[in-house]
C-alpha cells in the first residue's frame, strides 16, 4: 500500500451490492472522534459501515457501526498522551489515560473482536497492533486483506487521501 501523503488518513468501509467498497474522509476526521462516527453513520448500509483511522507511524483506530451498536478499537492506549484522536476514545470508552510510567509497551484498548465475525480474532487483531515491525497503515491493509476489503482499501487510499 502506499504511503498515504503524511501518514494521516480516514476511511468508511462498506457493502454494498455483496461487493466491499471504501471511501476515503477527509483528513480532518483523524483528529475528531465524534465527527469520524457521524461520518460512518451517513453512509448506508445494511451490514454496518467500518471506519478506520490511520495516525501517522503511531497508531490506528478501528470503528464498526451496526444499528445503534458502535465498537470502537485503539492500537495503542499509550498514543493518548501525544494524539487527541487517541484521547477521544479513551474518554469514549470510559479508560483512563495513562500516566508516563505506565507507557512501556504497546497496549491495544476496547472491543479485541470488532472484526471476530468477519474473520480477525481478538488474538489476531492484538497480535497484528502489537507488531513493532508494521505501520499502522501495512496493520490496516492486513485486516483488510484478511476481511476482504483490502483492494477496495487501497483504491480509496489511493484515490482520495485528504479530500
Amino acid at each position: 500500500m502506499n504511503d498515504a501523503g503524511g501518514g494521516d488518513f480516514a476511511v468508511v468501509v462498506y457493502r454494498e451490492d455483496d461487493l466491499w467498497e471504501a471511501e476515503a474522509l477527509p483528513t480532518a476526521l483523524t483528529e475528531n472522534l465524534d465527527g469520524l462516527i457521524a461520518a460512518l453513520r451517513q453512509q448506508p448500509s445494511i451490514g454496518g459501515t467500518i471506519g478506520l483511522a490511520a495516525i501517522g507511524d503511531d497508531f490506528f483506530v478501528a470503528l464498526r457501526i451496526l444499528g445503534s451498536q458502535v465498537s470502537v478499537f485503539l492500537s495503542d492506549l499509550t498514543a493518548s498522551v501525544d494524539w487527541p484522536l487517541a484521547r477521544q476514545v479513551l474518554n469514549y470508552l470510559d479508560i483512563p489515560i495513562p500516566d508516563d510510567e505506565d507507557l512501556d509497551q504497546v497496549l491495544p484498548a476496547g472491543d479485541m473482536s470488532i472484526f471476530a465475525d468477519l474473520g480477525v480474532d481478538e488474538m489476531e487483531l492484538g497480535a497484528l497492533s502489537g507488531d513493532l515491525d508494521l505501520f499502522p497503515d501495512e496493520v490496516l491493509a492486513s485486516i483488510g486483506r484478511r476481511i476482504g476489503f483490502g483492494a477496495a482499501l487501497e483504491r480509496a487510499l489511493d484515490s482520495g487521501i485528504g479530500s
